[in-house]
């Protein structure tokens, strides 16, 4: 393995918009895999306000050498004018499903 695998947390109005960047991402060898959890609320100050929401969280596999290319484009399609996307390192994790992570993402594949 190559590249150090990410896991980007983004969270989505609804499970419309979720899909669509899920898929979009995916298809652009951008994440290997994305995985939608939907009914979660999400508390946060925006503007001087409190904010409460109902979202979607999206857990975003990609990898270090993607970042830049998926957030950028997910920031394109993403409705908020400020989208949560955050990323930690993947430090431990099945080798042969990290393997894969990077297979998928890869830019010469």
């Amino acid at each position: 393995m190559t590249s150090t695998v990410l896991l980007t947390f983004c969270t989505c109005p609804d499970d419309s918009i979720a899909s669509a960047i899920a898929e979009t991402l995916v298809e652009e060898r951008l994440a290997a895999c994305v995985t939608q959890l939907p009914g979660i609320r999400s508390v946060y100050l925006w503007e001087g306000e409190i904010a409460k929401d109902h979202e979607v969280l999206l857990l975003i596999k990609t990898t270090d050498s993607r970042f830049d290319a998926m957030a950028g484009r997910l920031r394109e399609l993403h409705p908020y004018d400020l989208p949560e996307i955050i990323s930690a390192p993947v430090t431990r994790g099945l080798p042969d499903y990290l393997e894969w992570v990077c297979q998928c993402t890869s830019e010469n594949s």
